[in-house]
């Protein structure tokens, strides 16, 4: 063994690290030990080793996650730029949420008008894209991107989102097209008209699903939105958005 090592417990002080954490990134191979006692299994640094030590604990202290910090670490020059976007988008999700739980704290819940529409089978092209909870504009926005090709100058686009919310699902979007290839089925809708932007949709879809729990009726999925005008020359505070659920169970409706 060097002299110049370091034991864990003063490594640990010099880089401001404790030595549960220099264990952990040692066993991701994030800060491997210059040496390891093979008897004892004690673990050394060398000094010039903390320069790394004190950048994984800052990266860490402003929540860069720890795969992007191994890329930092291995030279990668993109990795804090991707980091930064990315925390970016989530400081912009929580502030769309927390507009949403102003609106909901000022107001309460809205109490929204459902009324029963028969739509006919819609004959579309679509795009699916991977979503979580929370990339769902991301993924529909990519939907929409693949879909440009397709539209007409008046186009119709359908959101599709299942009614269950797992960690992961997939969004579509859909376009009418008279010579689409896939066909939305028709049937009776539970549906309302949501007015604002479309980050407060939840709200409308709550209300919707809300009539079927009131009414004893069956929902079947997926959640319809239908986008009645243009996001790119109209104020978000008046687009208009349909949300329709198809009724499972019509024969019942009174």
């Amino acid at each position: 063994m060097s002299d110049d090592l370091l034991p864990i417990g003063r490594f640990a002080r010099l880089s401001r690290l404790s030595v549960k954490q220099l264990r952990h990134y040692a066993e991701l191979g994030l800060l491997v030990p210059a040496w390891t006692d093979p008897a004892s299994g004690y673990r050394y640094y060398r000094p010039d080793q903390a320069r790394d030590a004190l950048l994984v604990g800052l990266l860490r202290a402003m929540d860069v996650p720890l795969p992007d910090v191994a890329r930092v670490l291995s030279g990668d020059g993109g990795a804090l730029r991707q980091a930064r976007d990315r925390i970016e988008a989530d400081v912009a999700r929580r502030r769309r949420a927390l507009r949403l739980l102003d609106r909901v704290v000022a107001e309460g819940l809205p109490e929204t008008g459902v009324s029963i529409v028969r739509e006919p089978a819609l004959r579309v092209f679509a795009e699916r894209a991977a979503a979580t909870p929370v990339t769902i504009p991301d993924a529909t926005s990519a939907c929409v991107a693949r879909l440009l090709p397709r539209m007409s100058p008046d186009p119709l686009l359908v959101g599709l989102f299942p009614l269950d919310m797992a960690d992961e699902f997939d969004v579509r979007v859909a376009v009418r097209a008279e010579d689409g290839d896939e066909v939305l089925p028709g049937g009776a809708f539970a549906a309302a008209v949501h007015v604002g932007p479309y980050e407060e949709i939840p709200l409308t879809v709550h209300g919707v699903l809300a009539w079927f729990g009131d009414y004893g009726h069956t929902p079947a999925g997926p959640v319809r939105e239908v986008y009645l005008n243009d996001p790119a020359t109209t104020p978000p505070e008046h687009l208009e958005t349909r949300v329709m659920v198809r009724v499972e169970d019509p024969d019942e409706l009174v």
